[in-house]
């Protein structure tokens, strides 16, 4: 059944892209949707079979490297934390495609779409059942190459495209921290295999890499260049730039990408590798202090976006700031669970800000809306499910999953607790404010374009299926699985999935947190709410007057704390002028420019003159050889051999 769940992806990339063409549109989205759901289904069995009975295991299919010390296997993990991972991704990956069914119909290249869907889920799949770190980086570098094929499937936009290249090369940035962190444990414990490692671990603790003339505690390295991986993938602070710009693809890969696949594959990494971080508490504090920077930061920015997706992705940004948080504080199943709560309710959002964009006719600036809960009711409360369970809302599944991280934050040991517990905090009420200022400018006050609005309707079934499904489990996830991944439960659902040292209290003594910590996170979503309502709501005319009144500030926001433009700055122009300098001063001043002709013609000159002295006869070429063996004879004899 293990192979099955994942092979079968692949099976529909295979027919899809290969034989698309022959079969047809309508045949190959049934055909990978079918698969998809089919591998969903199996996902859910093993899920019950290995969470809440004596299910999973190894399953090995072959070897597939072995060279000196190095035996690398396929094999497929599953443990508790691999068949949430499988749950969230088979599922929101078959509704994606169900979705894309009604979403895409008027593409004409469908096969190709649906194959690279599939590949996509294939690769991730790959990634969350790896038993090793090569496996794991093979399923990594593939939904980077997903990413990629999917954020630009319409090339013939220049935006898509440099929005392609752009997430491909700065997870290229991350992945070279990634593949360094995969050589220091190879050379620290002699092998890549988990349970390898995840044994020899505790004898790292004392152990040190010398590099650069200073000795330096290997966990700590090992776990800082393997989170520059989860950096890239998971778009924290500083490696986050190619997360907005991936909304430049269709918007079912927008809530593929977002909630179930890429973006999530850091938080899982990090997870995984618990006995490694439980080593170094240095380690966590970075991945705290970069988690609760990155949660504060895209929530700030997410508040002036106009583009319905772009503030969706910046929610992202900030939410894996949450989980990377609770990762920090060492409570991995709360970042788990938010990661899955996530899931279910960021793909519901995408989705359904989808429908409003196609009702739109492709409109995606919230400043054209207005009104729109009249002419897609339906849209419009599967949206307002997302939302609330985006801010926090009592008993959705938000509110569970992320109150668990902003306590796990104030309740920790890490010198960065209070700024963590700070930052979190002021993101809840910045991310109610911008999760209901969307909300009111998309389906509330009036028209703003009378034309797209008269002609409004809701999206098909295959559109609102989906919906209907996120919808049960942005409300219901959390109150379910909080007793598994939060309550007294987390030890024996995960079992040994998840590694927690034996001074890890976190999840003990958050249940001892202070009543006015713990509802401080509910009082700021409140406030939130309260300043979105007055702004577009009741007085329209303020959010354009604190605009002009803060110029500086609002143009800071608008353009995402200028880290583009500064990157452009210290990256970008410095190797465009490396690559123009190389370029007319050596090929066109060198190359092209000595001699009559240049030194290419000369090079032409020398090779036909070569040429020449191939004659094509036998008698000529063994004539040399005796030569040159005559030589070689007469070297070793007089000069060459000691």
């Amino acid at each position: 059944m293990y192979q099955a769940i994942v092979f079968l992806p692949l099976a529909g990339f295979l027919i899809a892209g290969l034989f698309g063409r022959a079969i047809g549109a309508r045949a190959s989205e049934l055909i990978t949707t079918g698969l998809l759901f089919i591998s969903a289904l199996f996902a859910w069995i093993v899920f019950f079979e290995t969470a809440f009975g004596h299910g999973g295991g190894t399953s090995e299919i072959f070897t597939w490297i072995a060279s000196g010390g190095l035996d690398v296997k396929w094999a497929l993990r599953v443990d508790t934390l691999t068949a949430v991972m499988l749950i969230l991704v088979t599922t929101v990956s078959s509704l994606v495609h169900l979705y894309s069914i009604g979403y895409m119909h008027e593409d004409p290249s469908r096969p190709r779409f649906f194959a690279y869907l599939s590949l996509f889920t294939f690769a991730m799949l790959m990634l969350v059942t790896a038993d090793n770190l090569v496996q794991l980086f093979f399923g990594w570098e593939g939904v980077g190459l997903a990413s990629y094929l999917l954020i630009g499937f319409w090339y013939d936009k220049p935006s898509a495209c440099a929005a392609a290249m752009k997430a491909f090369i700065v997870n290229r940035v991350g992945d070279f921290g990634f593949a360094l962190g995969i050589f220091a444990v190879f050379m620290m414990t002699g092998s890549i295999g988990f349970e390898q490692v995840f044994a020899a671990a505790p004898s790292l603790m004392d152990k040190t890499i010398h590099f650069i003339g200073i000795d330096w505690h290997a966990p700590t390295i090992i776990c800082l260049l393997l989170f520059v991986g989860a950096m890239g993938k998971s778009a924290q602070l500083g490696l986050h730039t190619w997360l907005p710009d991936a909304m430049e693809g269709p918007t079912p890969v927008s809530a593929l990408i977002h909630a179930a696949t890429m973006v999530t594959a850091g938080v899982f990494m990090v997870a995984r590798l618990s006995p490694l971080f439980e080593l170094s508490q240095t380690a966590l504090n970075v991945v705290m202090f970069f988690g609760a920077s990155t949660a504060i930061f895209a929530a700030t920015v997410g508040c002036v976006q106009n583009d319905i997706k772009r503030v969706i992705a910046y929610s992202t940004c900030s939410q894996l700031g949450y989980m990377f948080t609770a990762l920090g504080a060492g409570a991995y199943s709360v970042g788990v669970f938010h990661l899955l709560t996530h899931g279910f309710f960021k793909a519901l959002l995408f989705l359904a800000a989808g429908s409003v964009i196609h009702a739109m006719h492709h409109e995606q600036d919230m400043r054209h809306m207005g009104g729109l809960w009249r002419k897609i009711p339906f849209t419009y409360a599967t949206m307002l499910i997302g939302g609330l369970a985006l801010t926090g809302f009592p008993f959705t599944a938000g509110y569970f999953s992320k109150d668990a991280i902003i306590e796990t934050a104030f309740m920790s040991h890490s010198p960065f607790h209070t700024y963590a517990f700070v930052m979190t905090v002021a993101a809840a009420a910045l991310t109610s404010f911008y999760t209901w200022r969307q909300m009111f400018m998309t389906f509330h006050g009036h028209p703003h374009d009378h034309h797209h609005y008269e002609h409004a309707h809701e999206s098909p079934l295959t559109m609102l299926i989906p919906l209907g499904v996120l919808s049960i489990g942005a409300l219901f996830a959390g109150m379910i699985l909080y007793p598994y991944f939060v309550g007294h439960d987390v030890e024996h659902f995960f079992r040994e999935a998840i590694f927690m040292g034996p001074d890890n209290k976190i999840l003990e003594e958050i249940h001892h947190i202070p009543a006015w910590a713990k509802w401080s996170p509910t009082v700021m979503m409140v406030l939130g709410f309260v300043v979105a309502y007055w702004m577009y709501i009741v007085n329209p005319a303020v959010p354009k007057g604190l605009a002009r009144r803060n110029d500086v500030l609002y143009r800071f926001l608008l353009n995402k704390w200028y880290f583009d433009e500064i990157y452009d700055f210290l990256f970008v122009r410095p190797t465009m002028w490396l690559g123009r300098f190389l370029w007319k001063q050596g090929d066109g001043r060198v190359i092209d420019g000595w001699g009559p002709n240049g030194v290419s013609a000369r090079v032409i000159d020398v090779t036909n003159r070569v040429v020449r002295l191939q004659t094509g006869y036998l008698y000529h070429y063994a004539f040399v050889m005796l030569v040159g063996v005559a030589a070689l004879i007469t070297w070793f004899m007089f000069g060459g051999a000691h």
